[in-house]
């Protein structure tokens, strides 16, 4: 049913995709279906571009024939569709699971507006229950996670904050050569204030907290898909 629900919500983000858009293409396992969705489009003779935010994206695209560019070449997007761990209401969102954060966020403020595609499961009341992705730098990793530690105790979040390990046993390593911490809290009362915090620490260089980004969001349920567009969006 997971996949079924996450290739609707894909499917039903398409609607927001004109002829001649500059996309922004995301990354993960429903936005995977929405570049397999794009491509049918692209093959019926919908002319757009895009810019993946994965090496794992990129590859899809070039294998189902979506055409891409960089941000180098095409700086301004009109558009960027891409999944999330979690939303709540307000369309705040953490990204991060998939390792590429960095570049999805990158994207995404290049662009116009965000979508977010997702099944129901991602939607919760108050984020948090995902661990939260932090992308630091190698050098001086200790510092930056118990810098991270000090925030996160500063703020009444309890819970660990883990080096995100790879199949081969070593630290994962991201697109951009970074390491990712993760931060086990359970529940992010006060998503604004973390981000902030998060964002002072030297050795981060960015986290999972999407906010203010978003602007619509396609959600799909056994009862079909809903758009959820907060009134300040």
């Amino acid at each position: 049913m997971s996949d079924e629900l996450k290739r609707a919500s894909a499917e039903a983000a398409l609607e927001e995709v004109r002829s001649g858009m500059k996309l922004g293409i995301g990354t993960g396992s429903t936005a995977e279906f929405f570049v397999r969705a794009l491509a049918d489009k692209v093959a019926a003779g919908l002319d757009v571009i895009g810019v993946p935010t994965s090496e794992r994206t990129a590859a899809l695209c070039k294998e189902l024939g979506v055409p891409l560019t960089t941000l180098d070449e095409t700086p301004e997007l009109d558009l960027t569709i891409d999944g999330a761990d979690e939303l709540d209401a307000e369309l705040q969102l953490i990204k991060g699971g998939g390792a590429a954060l960095l570049r999805e966020k990158i994207v995404a403020a290049a662009s116009t507006r965000m979508v977010v595609i997702a099944d129901e499961s991602k939607v919760v009341e108050t984020l948090g229950q995902f661990p939260l992705p932090i992308e630091v730098m190698p050098f001086g990793l200790e510092s930056t996670r118990r810098a991270v530690v000090k925030v996160a105790d500063a703020l009444a979040l309890s819970g660990e904050v883990k080096l995100r390990m790879g199949t081969d046993g070593a630290p994962l390593v991201t697109d951009g050569g970074h390491y990712i911490l993760d931060g086990h809290w359970g529940r992010i009362p006060d998503a604004v204030s973390l981000a902030d915090r998060l964002a002072a620490i030297p050795g981060v260089v960015e986290h999972g907290l999407f906010i203010g980004l978003a602007k619509a969001a396609y959600v799909a349920g056994p009862a079909g898909v809903r758009k959820i567009s907060p009134a300040a969006a």
